[in-house]
């Protein structure tokens, strides 16, 4: 029911409520609020909506709007009433708004905190989560008004209107009056409204990609009409593959009754073509782009793969192209690959794509292949195909001005055809969320990455991203948190991808090594130590080995209980005649592949030197296409039936609703609706497939190393970590967020402001972390009266900040027991360094001894906020020995971060020291994350240096920076990244 607004005063457009979203189905569109010149298309809009949808609506026939009607819902104050729209090229398919209504339900203005909320979503687009995209933006836009509750009317008869607002997460309540259905919903985000939200996400992002690599139909626009040229070679190659769907060549200069084009039908432009294409391949100049893409969205197009060159990558100019393409994309439904792309391959058997320039498609396999770069992505088909390692799918994303290394995890978290996902990735548009959906993947099967561009502090040309200024050892260990092989070249990509692709995971660190040659066996034992492995001593078959005595030996160390994986070195065998056999690699691989066949579970890998045919033999001995039987995860949940075609919709379990399911269907007024709980993603292989060779002794050994730490890792995220419950009964963040709050003031500087030493101890001791107090001494007398005020033994120090923390200098004096001592060491201090007024000296109480080290928390714009911990001094400052891990920790995470450091040992007793208080450092670190998560104002603090003694830990200073709170984009409404 629609209340008659009251006038207030009309706020500037708000542009930053504009979204572009990806709909259920995995086509996009876009929410913006309602202007007043949108009449037109509101009277259009609702003049395709059913009559039932309208009952629903306004709870009664309501066949047409009024002149009346339509001012209104055109009409906002961005404030109190507000309405935003779905729209799909220009036109409308969803509308929502809302009224502040005070306690008795009359139209208000604030202080009043509650709104009416209503729906409309045309019929024809009903069911793609088009109201529930609606629901998540006007939240968030409410909540920015200062609207913390939302109220509906339903007519009890709309149960699935209901469902919306119950499958949303929000906490509610219902009640039923004068026969209606009374709902209202609590603004404020939760973990499950949260998790609605992600899991949306979640599923409309891989299905967007999945349109892509698995379309019904496609269409080459700019095939010349002689052989070469990218559009020809991309329609050739698209043949060649078996492309299971139709294909069509299209090119505006083709001449008049040109019926086909290498046998298949050729046209002029898209609207000649009898059916709806799905995917469109754009191999035109960039100036022809935009016609062909406003072609292919007035025709239906669902995606595209832009191969044309001259956006980003050439400037600012083509930079602005390139935001203009995707803009136009959009505006249709269509997602973009490109521009500057190599093209896309799935080789699944129900659909056989090769919509790229790369001249052969790739086997059939198990690796989910994305990358950045066109000219990275032929090294890598070229490598994974000389090594007879097969593919499931392949982006090369170019420019990657939409489609991005997110969407493929996304996409690569549900397809059953993908047991590993490599990225070589350039840049991170969104390396918040890319950790965390990471993370989500690797809980059940490998990602590993390569990063280039990791040192230039500036992006690739054509990468129009946000640039992190978080060092590259920093991103490095984010990603080890998230559960990513983060390996250094596309050679160690290949290397551990072919080994996790093809071998079950191992258990342990321990290996065993077997083989003909003593000296690459001892090679292989001293990579293993390298690289932090367990290895048993070699054991020398020598030279006159036969295949059958690898194979018993190989059977015995597999069921050896005391190994967890085998690594087999081979140099060409002496034979009967005493000369050297190079050429049976065959025989060989096949008495290897029996051995691991039937023998326990455990991963192998061969170094082989100059054995012909050997790797081929063993790439070829089990394709990494096999049927999968159905395994279980580390965490003892059964995976996810794998086979289903790539060309289907992604699969479904048909377990239980869980939080972010929708219902199948949408009407007028409805959000998302039930879906089925998501689909474990494929466990790799339980049983050896593919046994993966190697020409060098590290390369297996780094291979293998990654895996066990993966491993390891798994094991660990299927029993998470904790934030203790102690910190929510001594942390006040009412409190601290008071103090915030004065000390920011209402009109805080953009840039913040640092705390004084009295104002950063008040608000960390809010938290728990008591900081030593320091007493100024601008003067001896000053000095003494410092310490007779804190006590004997003292410490003074100079402050000044070219000075501070730097005892090498001179500018600190420990243990002055009375007032003698600290006369002279003022004297000194001053003489040897400057004016007391240069240097700020202080005076503090002693600390007991122990280790020092640094604890920081600091916020970066695309990363999020950053724990770091290190030793104080050399190690951190000099060789960069510093750990981090992203906020919030949990007590694992703290605990895996002092460890982490080289100089860890330390801490726990080296060369007989004493160990320190490791658990109170755990405390001290889960209590800082607490604070900077709790209030993001907190963008940067530093405690140092801490001194960590056995019993105990002291923080002698901090430097503490408030400032507004930066953007969260991963807790507001889902939206597409404009970059």
């Amino acid at each position: 029911m629609e209340p008659t607004p009251e006038l207030s005063p009309h706020h500037a457009y708000p542009d930053h409520w504009e979204a572009d979203v990806v709909l259920r189905d995995g086509g996009t569109a876009r929410i913006r609020p309602i202007t007043t010149d949108d009449a037109e298309r509101l009277v259009s809009f609702y003049e395709q909506v059913s009559d039932e949808s309208k009952y629903y609506r306004f709870f009664a026939p309501y066949p047409r709007l009024s002149d009346r009607d339509v001012h209104r819902f055109t009409h906002h104050d961005y404030v109190d009433r507000v309405g935003l729209a779905v729209t799909i090229g220009g036109e409308f398919i969803g509308t929502v708004r809302f009224d502040r209504i005070n306690e008795q339900g009359r139209p208000a203005s604030a202080p009043a905190d509650e709104a009416e909320v209503a729906f409309l979503v045309q019929d024809a687009h009903q069911g793609r989560g088009v109201a529930s995209a609606l629901l998540e933006h006007i939240a968030a836009v409410a909540r920015e008004r200062g609207i913390r509750r939302f109220a509906a009317e339903v007519l009890p008869a709309n149960n699935k209107m209901i469902k919306v607002f119950r499958d949303a997460g929000y906490t509610q309540q219902r009640s039923f009056e004068d026969g209606s259905v009374h709902l209202t919903l609590d603004l404020e985000p939760t973990e499950k409204s949260l998790a609605v939200q992600r899991g949306r996400e979640q599923r409309a992002e891989a299905r967007s990609v999945q349109r892509l690599l698995a379309p019904g139909s496609v269409a080459v626009i700019g095939t010349g009409r002689t052989p070469g040229g990218v559009g020809r070679t991309v329609l050739r190659n698209l043949l060649a593959a078996g492309f299971t769907g139709r294909t069509y060549a299209v090119n505006r200069a083709f001449v008049e009754g040109l019926a086909t084009l290498d046998g298949v039908p050729a046209h002029r432009s898209l609207g000649e073509i009898d059916e709806r294409v799905d995917l469109a391949v754009i191999a035109v100049p960039a100036h022809r782009v935009p016609e062909a893409v406003a072609d292919c969205g007035e025709h239906g197009v669902q995606g595209l793969v832009v191969l044309s060159a001259g956006y980003a990558e050439r400037g600012s100019a083509g930079r602005e192209l390139q935001r203009e393409l995707v803009r136009q994309a959009r505006s249709y439904g269509m997602r973009i690959i490109g521009p500057n792309a190599f093209g896309i391959i799935n080789t699944a058997e129900s659909v056989r794509l090769n919509a790229s320039l790369a001249p052969e498609s790739p086997a059939r396999g198990r690796i989910g292949l994305f990358t950045q770069s066109g000219a990275i992505g032929i090294a890598l088909l070229s490598g994974l195909h000389r090594r007879g390692a097969g593919l499931s799918s392949f982006i090369s994303a170019g420019n990657r001005a939409d489609v991005s290394g997110n969407d493929f995890l996304q996409y690569s978290f549900e397809d059953q055809d993908t047991d590993v996902a490599l990225l070589y990735l350039e840049s991170l548009g969104n390396p918040r969320k890319f950790t965390r959906l990471a993370r989500r993947t690797a809980a059940v099967k490998p990602v590993v990455v390569v990063k280039g561009a990791r040192h230039s502090g500036t992006n690739p040309p054509g990468h129009a991203v946000p640039v992190s200024r978080i060092p590259d050892a920093t991103v490095s260990a984010l990603m080890r948190q998230a559960g990513v092989i983060r390996v250094d070249t596309v050679t160690e990509m290949v290397d551990a991808g072919l080994l996790l692709a093809g071998q079950p995971l191992p258990a342990g660190p321990r290996v065993a090594i077997l083989g003909n040659s003593e000296s690459l066996g001892l090679l292989t034992y001293d990579a293993c130590l390298a690289e932090g492995l367990r290895p048993r001593p070699p054991r020398d078959l020598t030279t006159a080995a036969s295949p059958q005595d690898f194979r018993d030996a190989l059977a015995e160390a597999l069921a050896d209980g005391t190994c967890d994986a085998v690594i087999v070195t081979a140099i060409p065998w002496v034979g009967e005649n005493g000369e050297a056999e190079t050429g049976d690699g065959e025989v060989l691989a096949a008495a290897l592949r029996g051995a691991a066949a039937g023998g326990p579970a455990k991963p192998v890998a061969v170094v082989h030197v100059e054995i012909g045919g050997l790797a081929e033999a063993l790439a070829a001995a089990s394709s990494t296409a096999a049927p999968r039987t159905r395994p279980t995860t580390l965490a003892g949940r059964p995976a996810a039936a794998p086979g289903a075609p790539t060309g289907a919709a992604p699969p479904t379990a048909t377990a239980p609703t869980e939080p972010g399911t929708e219902a199948p269907a949408e009407t007028a007024g409805t959000a998302g609706t039930a879906e089925p709980a998501e689909p474990e993603a494929a466990e790799p292989p339980a049983r050896p497939g593919r046994i993966p060779a190697y020409p060098a002794a590290e390369r297996a050994v780094r291979a293998m190393a990654e895996a066990v730490k993966y491993a390891q890792w798994r094991r660990q995220a299927a029993t998470p970590g904790k934030v203790p419950e102690f910190l929510d009964e001594t942390t006040d963040e009412p409190g601290a967020a008071a103090l915030i709050d004065t000390l920011l003031g209402t009109a805080p500087d953009p840039r913040g402001r640092p705390l004084t030493h009295d104002e950063a101890r008040e608000l960390l001791g809010r938290y728990g972390i008591p900081v030593r107090p320091t007493l100024p001494a601008p003067d001896p007398e000053a000095a003494v009266a410092a310490a007779a005020r804190l006590g004997y033994p003292v410490a003074l120090k100079t402050t000044a900040p070219h000075l501070r923390h730097r005892a090498d200098l001179g500018g600190v004096r420990l243990d002055l027991t009375d007032e003698d001592a600290l006369r002279r060491a003022y004297a000194e201090v001053t003489e040897l360094l400057g004016k007391p007024a240069e240097l700020l000296p202080v005076v503090q109480s002693m600390a007991p001894r122990g280790v020092d080290t640094v604890v920081r928390a600091s916020i970066d714009a695309a990363a999020g906020a950053v724990l770091s911990f290190g030793l104080a001094g050399a190690p951190s400052e000099l060789l960069g020995d510093t750990a981090h891990r992203l906020v919030p920790a949990t007590d694992r995470d703290a605990a895996e971060l002092i460890r982490s450091i080289k100089a860890a040992p330390v801490l726990f007793g080296w060369r007989g020291s004493a160990p320190v208080d490791t658990p109170a450092l755990e405390e001290l670190l889960l209590r800082l994350s607490r604070l900077v998560d709790d209030h993001p104002e907190v963008v940067s603090v530093a405690l140092e240096p801490v001194v960590v003694a056995p019993q105990g830990l002291t923080v002698l200073g901090a430097t503490v920076r408030l400032a507004p709170p930066p953007p969260r984009g991963d807790l507001g409404p889902r939206r597409l990244p404009n970059y």
